[in-house]
């Protein structure tokens, strides 16, 4: 099983023909509510690619809250561990977009809920996983409890730093793999790539969108290319991507396998639009592997 702790969020998006001045009022063309949070996303990419999926995190006690939790049981997650705080809301992005330009504003509500204690009660979730996968869009102090916890029971931790601003460079001993973007990469260390790798073998996997990926297997720097397609949302890329490293390295394949693995279904994820909606089927990633 993979258990992963983070955020749910209802995205609020709308399109427009212009971004509005400062005090003006504009008419948009369309607007969707999209269920998002980078800790659901990554659960559901993991768990559409068949594996056994339990989501930890909090809600507020509202309709985006109970929305998210009926979404995530859809794709078959355990949601018992999602708590519900008893005086904030479910978090929100607002996302305004143009001309394929986007300005988002996140509201973290209830997420920021997410404490300690509620991880202790799910303890038995985290101690029987086979991995869990943690970002950052919950407090800091919940993050570093969640990493002692599974240092503890031995479970390997997928540590995917965004925002990067919440890290903290001394869980670098105990995280199994860092997956940070290029600009994640080099906000929390400041320090050349190529240098990095050395010093992180087989623990850190830099990704770079369409290029692929990159990480150091202790001896040489390896480059896992990406496969070129037509985007038409990239919002859940990343997101994809962790859910699938997960989903693969838990079955049993090599590093270099897990990242091409997540690589391709990282393509697939951007040919439809929102987060969740392109991520692929376990089916869809094999044929594109196989060239179908």
């Amino acid at each position: 099983m993979i258990t992963v702790i983070g955020s749910l969020n209802m995205d609020l998006i709308v399109q427009m023909d212009a971004f509005p001045k400062q005090g003006e009022t504009i008419l948009g063309q369309a607007f969707q509510t999209v269920p998002g949070g980078k800790g659901a996303n990554q659960a559901v990419a993991a768990a559409r690619l068949g594996h056994e999926v339990a989501m930890i995190g909090c809600v507020g006690k509202d309709s985006f809250g109970e929305a998210l939790r009926s979404v995530l049981q859809q794709e078959h997650i355990q949601t018992g561990a999602i708590v519900s705080s008893p005086s904030a809301l479910t978090g929100i992005a607002n996302i305004l977009i143009y001309n394929n330009d986007n300005r988002i504003v996140v509201v973290p509500g209830a997420n920021y809920e997410l404490s300690p204690s509620h991880l202790e009660a799910s303890k038995h979730l985290i101690q029987k996983s086979q991995m869990v996968i943690i970002q950052l869009e919950i407090p800091k102090e919940t993050t570093a409890y969640a990493i002692r916890m599974c240092k503890e029971a031995g479970v390997p931790i997928l540590l995917n730093p965004a925002p990067a601003a919440n890290f903290d460079v001394q869980w670098m001993e105990d995280i199994t793999y860092l997956t940070p973007n290029e600009t994640e990469c080099a906000e929390i260390f400041n320090e050349p790539i190529d240098h990095l790798l050395e010093k992180y073998p087989n623990k850190l996997i830099i990704t770079l969108g369409s290029d692929g990926a990159r990480y150091s297997d202790g001896t040489y720097p390896i480059h896992v290319p990406g496969y070129m397609t037509t985007a038409v949302d990239t919002t859940g890329a990343g997101d994809t991507f962790n859910g699938a490293l997960a989903y693969a390295l838990v079955e049993g394949q090599s590093l270099d396998e897990a990242v091409y693995f997540a690589n391709i279904a990282a393509s697939l994820s951007v040919e439809k639009f929102s987060a969740q909606g392109g991520m692929p089927t376990l089916d869809a990633v094999f044929a594109r592997m196989a060239g179908f």
